[in-house]
C-alpha cells in the first residue's frame, strides 16, 4: 500500500536506477485534493506534494543533488504552467506537460480544469 501512495498518488517514480534520474508524475483523482509523499534515495530526499485549491493545481517537488527529472504534470496545458510564479517552457504529451528539471526545490502551479 505504502509504495502505491508514493508512486502513483504522489508520482514518485525510478527513471534511472538508484533514483538518479527521477519520475514525477502524480495522478490526482478519486476525490483526493491533495497528497504528498517523500522518499529518500542514495543521492537524498525526493519529496512530491500536490494540492488541488480554488480551482489552481500546485504541485512541490524536491530533487536531490546530482539527479535530474522528468515532471508530468496532469491536465496542464504547457503555456500556463509557472514555476515560482514564473512562466515555464514545457513540452506537451497529450494532455499533460512535461518539464526536465535538475535538483532543488520546484513549485509548479496551473490553472486545474481536471
Amino acid at each position: 500500500m505504502g509504495s502505491w501512495l508514493y508512486q502513483v498518488v504522489a508520482g514518485i517514480e525510478i527513471g534511472a536506477p538508484g533514483y538518479k534520474q527521477i519520475l514525477i508524475q502524480p495522478m490526482p483523482g478519486g476525490g483526493l485534493v491533495s497528497a504528498r509523499a517523500t522518499y529518500q534515495s542514495l543521492y537524498g530526499q525526493i519529496e512530491s506534494s500536490w494540492r488541488i485549491e480554488a480551482g489552481t493545481f500546485t504541485l512541490r517537488v524536491t530533487i536531490p543533488p546530482n539527479t535530474t527529472a522528468t515532471v508530468h504534470l496532469p491536465q496542464a496545458a504547457g503555456a500556463d504552467v509557472t514555476e515560482s510564479d514564473q512562466a515555464l517552457d514545457t513540452r506537451q504529451a497529450g494532455a499533460d506537460a512535461i518539464v526536465e528539471i535538475g535538483s532543488g526545490h520546484y513549485t509548479f502551479g496551473y490553472a486545474w480544469l481536471g
